[in-house]
């Protein structure tokens, strides 16, 4: 069985106005009460009539980087998906790095240079 797609991101320059365009557009209530600022989307409420969806969070990227659209999979460790991405073709961006108390991020691109994002918790 394949690994778990589990999270979205939409990363830019200015989250406040993207988490204002994505509530406005979508119905997402965005919860930013955070010291991050990150804006996140929680799976229940955003489903269709058959339980099918994602949660998923609209952030601020460092200084300079205009940012990116991903999805993160749920892998059982960030290092070695980032090592065997890297031995495939794909270039690592960052991590593995713990952004929160039992959760380690990673992101990656692919050969054609999509960001893609691997979990652990």
């Amino acid at each position: 069985m394949g690994q778990p797609v589990v999270h979205f991101e939409i990363t830019g320059t200015d989250s406040e106005k993207l988490h204002s365009y994505y509530s406005e557009l979508f119905g997402w209530e965005i919860d930013a009460n955070n010291p991050m600022g990150y804006g996140t989307i929680q799976r229940e409420g955003n489903v269709n009539s058959d339980g099918v969806g994602i949660g998923g969070g609209i952030a601020r990227g460092p200084e300079g980087y205009g940012g990116h659209v991903t999805f993160y999979v749920q892998v059982p460790d960030v290092e070695e998906s980032l090592a065997k991405a890297e031995s495939l073709g794909g270039t690592r961006m960052m991590g593995p790095e713990r952004v929160m108390d039992r959760l380690t991020i990673g992101l990656f691109t692919d050969p054609e240079g999509h960001v893609i994002g691997v979990m652990s918790s």
